[in-house]
């Protein structure tokens, strides 16, 4: 594109990166909603817990790139459907460490194994070297972003 081209929303790049993200995430979105009642940011603490194990919400949030506040949220969602439980940091008590319990670790295990069916079936829709391409370069994107 030059500087001569007319701006067109259809083409930007950011544009088309969310678009893409709310079409494809939709469909996974309806199993975890319909299965769990969970929203989008509870779905996310949970697999950050399941993968990465207890941590602290400060530290999903920077992971999950969440604002603190829709994580706070998600964790109060969580743990009152018993998915999550909350202890106390020893080593500083104002912070908590957040735990998955045997429910939340169930539901963890069961829509890790959707959540892989549900990317097999986006990578089937490309070539595998349009989907290696695809990683690579989301990958490198992110990186090479400033954060915040």
């Amino acid at each position: 594109m030059s500087d001569d081209d007319p701006f067109r929303l259809q083409d930007f790049l950011p544009y088309l990166l969310n678009h893409t993200a709310e079409d494809v995430g939709q469909g996974f979105a309806r199993i975890y909603k319909g299965r769990y009642g969970m929203l989008r940011t509870e779905w996310r603490v949970l697999a950050h817990l399941g993968q990465f194990g207890p941590m602290d919400a400060t530290r999903i949030g920077n992971m999950a790139r969440v604002h603190k506040t829709k994580i706070s949220r998600a964790v109060a969602a969580l743990t009152d459907k018993r998915f999550v439980t909350r202890d106390t940091d020893q080593g500083d008590r104002r912070r908590a460490v957040l735990c998955l319990t045997r429910a939340g670790q169930a539901a963890y295990a069961d829509l890790a194994a959707i959540a892989r069916d549900h990317d097999r079936a986006l990578a089937a829709r490309l070539t595998p070297q349009e989907h290696a391409t695809l990683l690579r370069c989301l990958k490198k994107l992110g990186q090479d972003l400033p954060q915040g």
